[in-house]
């Protein structure tokens, strides 16, 4: 399996209003570095698995409607609890669905599998991986 990982940053604010998360249960700011690792099990004719640049310009894209947001206060996400694994998740969602429509050129259609990791801090982070 071949794969191309890009990264990019989204600062954000968000309470996560349970219990369970105890003083980040209030409202409170993260920077989250995010890294978008794209899986092909073949190569182009030029050597490549994805093209870094459109997988960077996607990433980038995605992410830009949450850089500086209070994601309480998006529709998007009404009603549920913005961890870092559910964030992940969204941003897996919005990064198929450009590759869906053809927005990482011809080698999206090798993508196989799809990783995004989200580091909350240089000893934390989560991610969603599925294959398309």
């Amino acid at each position: 399996m071949f794969a191309i990982e890009v990264r990019d940053h989204v600062m954000i604010a968000h309470s996560l209003p349970r219990p369970v998360f105890g003083p980040a249960q209030g409202m409170h700011g993260a920077t989250f570095v995010v890294d978008a690792a794209f899986y092909t099990r073949e190569l182009d004719k030029d050597g490549l698995a994805v093209d870094i640049g459109l997988a960077t310009t996607v990433l980038k894209d995605v992410l830009a409607p949450l850089n500086y947001q209070n994601l309480d206060e998006l529709e998007v996400f009404k009603g549920q609890v913005t961890t870092t694994e559910f964030l992940a998740k969204h941003v897996f969602d919005r990064i198929a669905d450009a590759i869906r429509e053809g927005r990482l050129g011809d080698g999206g259609g090798r993508i196989c599998k799809l990783r995004i990791m989200l580091h909350e801090s240089h000893t934390a982070r989560g991610w969603y991986e599925a294959d398309l």
